[in-house]
């Protein structure tokens, strides 16, 4: 509302009307006063007049149109009684300045109290058309007399009283017949008044928002009769002529003929309804009778395309001609168009009835005649296939995909492509790189072609693109600023290249680096495809340089460390940085562009690329070093220096650690890496030191190994073996003073070294070598257990005093020195092939022997009182 009509809205109840009569630049009318009761000062004065239409809102509010002011005012009451009384004098005074138009009233100046009576009167006349509860039972009959009461019947009333005049008009069959005669009347009598009251009324009529009284409005036997009606507004200066437009100049063009009657009628009555919509009354109608009028041409185009679509003849004829080469080019581009309309009316179908509908129009070979319209010259052709086609990829984009998977040679496919980067128009742009990309979509995807497809656009279409791309940069040796002058940005063909075109290409590129992260990687690493796209950094188009910047971005937010090392291989970040440097200080959308991707880089702690940059481009960064995010990316770089430092001081002794394991490592796979020769002289050598095993050996703490009664299994050097029944007879050395408690002196056990390989003799197999250690494991344990129950024979046998043996003295020395011999000559054992080899070959021995050894330890230990034994340490 106005501001003066806010001012009404706040007095409220405080507020009183009255009608007067004033003479205003020599014209008597009469007006509407609102006064404030507590100051007397005037809130509003309003003329009445006969083509103002007021409404009354529920039982408080009065509410009209000021056309002087060009505004909508309302009155607002605190009471029901004041709005009505108000609201009946107002009706009053406009019944009577429409009896004054018609002659039928004295015109002239009159008094307040005579109009007051005058408008009881003509209301009262009112009453015979109403019901006790002040329902309407009938309408005024259609007559020029009863005009204004008609009007007065239509306009006035709240909701409840429209609803019932919609009725009474809907239920009189002759209303609309009376009407229409009226009109046709006055009009060759040239009576503007009676005509302009009949524009009103039709008005109102079409403001009752009825769905009945639409369908009789908008058929064909009064719809140019109510359009000629609303051809006479009293508000414009000269006649209106829109049935002259509608029979002269609207033409009805069939690009195939309609059978159906209806179909024909349905389409009709659409266009008239948007005609008077959209042209007629367009400042007139409400919100809600615009959206009943929208309602109606959805209906409609529903109805009509459903009817079509099931009409299997109609469909067969449209393709059959479609497909014909005799049909001339004007009648091709108008079917074409009509099929446009069609997929595009069918948006007013249900989604199942959608659905179907395009499944059908694919088994109908509709994306070969947009393959055929694609490769049109005419421009309005082209665009219609393009819109026809987005049209199929929002229903359902697997249709489309199927087709180009199942087709041989893919040519819609690379029609879609060779479009997106020819010049049709700048309306055309962003078609075909749409297309693109919904049908390489990878979250809409499903079925056994979805991979299929991807695979055709890479392998024979992309490289194609990122050509497009590179054929319009120019090279390297030249500057931005001559690059037009020298014609650069022209394609392999010599056609230029619009700079609108390569940012399509370069978005799309985008889209696949999302969306196809591994595909489009192998594509890139093998075709060095990132720097022929960086060309665009020497385009001279700002938007073209920033689009180069947002791709490297793309391709870093993937975080893949394929294509992390191909950029720092390549040095791919510096285009990037040279045209930073080139902008300065200005500040636009590249700089902040490059700023967002260096902070990107520190925020996500890809090390490599930090490193990287630091180090590559720090000293054309130094200028811009005053800005936070240069400062927070150094500062990243020598948090990464500071943190390598201690784990370089601290890896040192892993070095060395590692290069210990390297080398037991390599000694192992020696061992079991050894050729079949070497396991073959191998074998003569164990043949040749067995052979030697029957004959005496001196062992290294000088006692003898006999051969027993052939036995296969020769005893090991420096172990003695003890009877049983030389127990009783063993007679302990004498103590010596000098030497230690043997209790206190703890049992050394020297370890048995790996003896070295010849790598000169080949390999061992694997058993070979596994069956060695094992021996040399069992050899050890031997030697270990002989040498304790030696040292506990001999505390027991102390401890019982008896008399020294020499046979056992003697052997009790020669264990005791075989021991210590051992310790004193491992190193010469470690490297004597022979003497190992019989010490192998002496395990099995040693084994038992242990056996034996700890069996007659257990018995000779049972006292209490004996010495705990010793504790392998």
């Amino acid at each position: 509302m106005a501001e003066q009509e806010r001012r009404d809205a706040e007095a409220g109840g405080d507020a009183t009307a009255a009608t007067h009569t004033s003479n205003m630049q020599g014209s008597k009318e009469l007006g509407l006063t609102v006064l404030d009761e507590e100051d007397n000062e005037t809130l509003l004065v309003h003329n009445i007049t006969s083509d103002d239409i007021y409404r009354k809102q529920e039982e408080t509010i009065i509410s009209w149109r000021d056309h002087e002011a060009a505004t909508d005012l309302a009155l607002s009451f605190q009471e029901a009684a004041g709005c009505s009384y108000i609201w009946e004098h107002i009706c009053g005074i406009q019944r009577n300045l429409h009896f004054s138009n018609l002659g039928a009233l004295e015109v002239g100046p009159r008094q307040a109290s005579e109009s007051l009576e005058a408008s009881r009167i003509m209301h009262s006349n009112d009453d015979s058309f109403c019901s006790a509860n002040g329902e309407f039972r009938e309408l005024p009959p259609v007559e020029l007399s009863n005009l204004p009461f008609i009007l007065k019947t239509v306009l006035e009333g709240g909701i409840s009283d429209q609803i019932r005049v919609a009725e009474l008009i809907t239920q009189d069959r002759d209303f609309f017949p009376k009407l229409v005669d009226m009109f046709r009347m006055c009009e060759d009598l040239e009576n503007l008044d009676d005509l302009h009251m009949i524009f009103k009324l039709v008005k109102g009529i079409i403001l009752l928002n009825s769905p009945s009284i639409f369908d009789k409005i908008f058929s064909d036997e009064f719809i140019l009769d109510i359009i000629g009606a609303l051809e006479y507004d009293p508000e414009v200066p000269r006649v209106q002529r829109h049935r002259a437009f509608l029979k002269d100049h609207v033409v009805f063009k069939e690009a195939i003929h309609i059978e159906n009657i209806s179909v024909v009628s349905k389409i009709h009555q659409t266009y008239r309804i948007g005609y008077l919509k959209d042209v007629i009354l367009p400042r007139i109608l409400d919100d809600a009778t615009l959206a009943s009028l929208n309602n109606m041409i959805h209906t409609n185009n529903a109805s009509v395309i459903s009817l079509l679509k099931d009409d299997a003849l109609f469909i067969r004829q449209l393709f059959s001609r479609m497909r014909s080469s005799d049909v001339s080019m004007e009648s091709k581009r108008e079917l074409v168009l009509f099929l446009h309309e069609f997929c595009t009316l069918s948006k007013s179908l249900p989604l199942v009835q959608q659905l179907r509908l395009f499944r059908d129009l694919s088994g109908e070979g509709v994306f070969e005649i947009i393959s055929d319209l694609l490769q049109s010259h005419d421009r309005k052709i082209v665009s219609a296939g393009t819109d026809i086609l987005i049209l199929f990829l929002n229903q359902d984009p697997n249709l489309l995909r199927s087709y180009i998977v199942q087709q041989e040679g893919n040519s819609l496919l690379g029609l879609l492509v060779k479009g997106m980067v020819t010049d049709f128009g700048e309306e055309m742009h962003c078609q075909f790189l749409e297309i693109l990309r919904i049908l390489m979509d990878s979250f809409t995807m499903s079925g056994a072609h979805r991979d299929v497809i991807i695979e055709i656009f890479y392998e024979r279409h992309l490289d194609y693109l990122v050509d497009v791309i590179a054929s319009s940069c120019p090279p390297r040796s030249i500057s931005r600023s001559t690059s037009n002058s020298i014609g650069a940005g022209r394609n392999a063909g010599g056609h230029r290249i619009k700079p609108e075109i390569l940012l399509n290409v370069c978005e799309l590129l985008c889209f696949c680096v999302v969306h196809h992260p591994y595909k489009i990687k192998c594509n890139f690493l093998m075709n060095n495809a990132i720097e022929k796209i960086l060309a665009l950094t020497r385009r001279r188009e700002k938007f073209l340089v920033v689009a180069a910047v947002r791709f490297m971005r793309t391709i870093i937010s993937r975080n893949d460390e394929h294509l992390i090392r191909h950029v720092v291989k390549f040095n791919l970040l510096k285009p990037i940085i040279d045209v930073f440097v080139e902008n300065g200080d200005r500040y636009n959308m590249l700089h902040s562009g490059v700023l967002e991707l260096l902070e990107y880089i520190r925020k996500e702690n890809i090390k490599t690329l930090v490193i990287y940059v630091t180090e590559s481009f720090w000293d054309q960064l130094t200028k811009f070093e005053h800005f936070g995010s240069i400062q927070a990316f150094k500062l990243k770089y020598q948090q990464y220096l500071e943190s390598a430092e201690p784990r370089l001081s601290a890896s040192v002794p892993d070095v060395r650690k590692k290069a210990e394991q390297r080398g037991l490592e390599k000694e192992e796979e020696d061992y079991f890496n050894k050729d079949s020769d070497e396991e073959d002289s191998g074998s003569g050598r164990r043949a040749k030191l067995a052979q030697n095993q029957h004959s005496k050996a001196k062992v290294p703490n000088g006692s003898e190994a006999d051969n027993v009664e052939g036995t296969s299994r020769p005893k090991s050097a420096g172990l003695v073996d003890y009877d049983d029944d030389d127990d009783e007879d063993f007679n302990p050395p004498p103590k010596e003073p000098s030497r230690p408690s043997e209790d206190d002196v703890p049992l050394n056990i020297s370890t048995v070294k790996r003896r070295p390989v010849n790598t000169m003799e080949g390999k061992h197999t694997d058993g070979d070598g596994r069956k060695r250690q094992k021996i040399e494991t069992r050899i050890s344990c031997a030697k270990i257990a002989v040498a304790t129950s030696t040292a506990s024979k001999h505390t027991d046998l102390q401890n019982k005093h008896a008399p020294q043996s020499p046979t056992s003295s003697t052997s009790s020395t020669e264990a005791n020195g075989a021991l210590r011999q051992h310790d004193t000559n491992s190193e010469e054992h470690q490297h004597s092939v022979e003497n190992a080899e019989a010490s192998w070959q002496a395990g099995g021995d040693c084994i038992k022997d242990v056996g034996s050894m700890s069996t007659e330890k257990a018995v000779n230990t049972t006292n209490p009182s004996d010495s705990e034994p010793y504790s392998v340490r």
